[in-house]
């Protein structure tokens, strides 16, 4: 993550003084935020994923203003208290709106200005990183989502995410080779020796998605998944569940908007991402339950092994997800649109008429209406802890 910091310096005041201050500043917020804020000149202010602009002092805004054409978009103004800074940027804010240029005046103590650039910085690494992702589908979204189809190219030309459509022959071929390299996962999943050859044709799956991801240089992809119970007698839980938890989204059905919602939700925190079912609505609690068969090996403190709910074939897991804050998360297709609400995950369910990993989620009376007033389509987004104000911040500059 590279912080650039764009000085614009006071003419009102002795200027090596104030500079010299105010690199102070700067050192100090480096420090609480654990990043390095570097200094650049306006030649270089493009080259970093989050720009501020350092108001220097009172005098800077005929300077601000012979140089905004220069600025990337938005425009974050860090201040301090002394020489007029806070008055400059005032003025200079007020201009950004006059013009329609989004900004921000970023002001206080050093505390609460290190948690905002922060926490602005998650953002701008995360929004840097989603425009240039590479996300593939395996197939055609499954026949039953008839809502959660996406335009390549309008998706490319408004997000920056480029897609790309492999074909189900090729991931089979892939299959035919039998091939995978094991890791701590597969390894571990071996090792409890529970059905041992469809764990074995599972880890082959594993195996073709991942040079699939390696041969496209993917971020991640979504698969088509049903279509393998006949030709293969087998599934991809294990292979999704394995390629998520190094860090590679894989998501279900073909479903390209829940994959786009599973790379922002990861990027922007970090947390592993549990996509799922909503399976029932329990109104007179107020609780809902997800379900879903796959999940990312490093989000459950445990788990144990299982067939495919619908087709009893294969590996599928069912995990136990702490309990606690949990955001629910879903974008549509061409991040337009997006829900975000933190709910409270009360339990880890195991029953028989559900697929296998099952979480039970208590949410306001307003927030469930969502689900049956507005949804996004079917999937959504499940993590650890509550992330809404980072999400929304995400989607504020996005």
């Amino acid at each position: 993550m590279s912080i650039g910091v764009y000085y614009l310096e006071s003419s009102n005041a002795a200027g090596v003084t104030i500079n010299s201050y105010n690199r102070e500043v700067v050192e100090r917020l480096s420090a609480l935020c654990g990043q390095d804020l570097v200094f650049t000149d306006l030649e270089h202010v493009n080259d970093h994923d989050l720009l501020l602009t350092f108001v220097g002092g009172g005098g800077v805004e005929g300077r601000f203003k012979a140089v905004v054409d220069q600025l990337p978009e938005p425009v974050f103004l860090l201040t301090t208290g002394l020489n007029n800074s806070l008055a400059a940027s005032m003025e200079i804010l007020s201009y950004l709106k006059q013009n329609d240029i989004p900004g921000e005046i970023i002001h206080g103590s050093e505390a609460k200005m290190a948690k905002r650039i922060s926490d602005l910085s998650k953002v701008f690494r995360a929004a840097n990183k989603i425009r240039g992702m590479r996300l593939a589908r395996v197939g055609k979204p499954s026949d039953w989502l008839i809502s959660s189809d996406v335009d390549a190219d309008e998706l490319k030309e408004m997000t920056g995410i480029e897609v790309v459509d492999v074909s189900m022959e090729e991931f089979f071929a892939e299959i035919a080779r039998k091939q995978y390299e094991p890791n701590e996962y597969t390894q571990a999943i071996k090792a409890r020796n529970w059905h041992p050859e469809d764990t074995e044709l599972c880890c082959q799956i594993y195996g073709a998605l991942k040079r699939i991801t390696q041969k496209y240089q993917l971020d991640g992809l979504t698969v088509r998944c049903f279509d393998l119970l006949g030709p293969i007698k087998g599934t991809s839980c294990l292979a999704l569940a394995v390629l998520n938890a190094e860090g590679i989204y894989g998501g279900c059905e073909g479903d390209l908007p829940a994959l786009i919602s599973m790379a922002v939700a990861g990027e922007l925190t970090g947390q592993p991402v549990f996509m799922a079912n909503p399976s029932r609505i329990l109104s007179d609690d107020n609780d809902i339950i997800f379900a879903h068969c796959t999940l990312p090996l490093n989000m459950p403190d445990k788990y144990e092994l299982m067939t495919h709910f619908e087709s009893d074939l294969g590996v599928a897991f069912r995990g136990h997800i702490q309990e606690g804050a949990a955001t629910i998360f879903k974008t549509d297709g061409l991040m337009s649109r997006y829900f975000a609400a933190c709910g409270d995950l009360q339990e880890n369910l195991k029953e028989l008429n559900l697929c296998r990993t099952q979480v039970r989620i208590h949410l306001d009376e307003d927030t469930l209406n969502y689900f049956l007033t507005e949804s996004i389509g079917n999937h959504h987004m499940i993590l650890n802890g509550d992330w809404v104000d980072l999400i929304d911040e995400f989607y504020k500059w996005f």
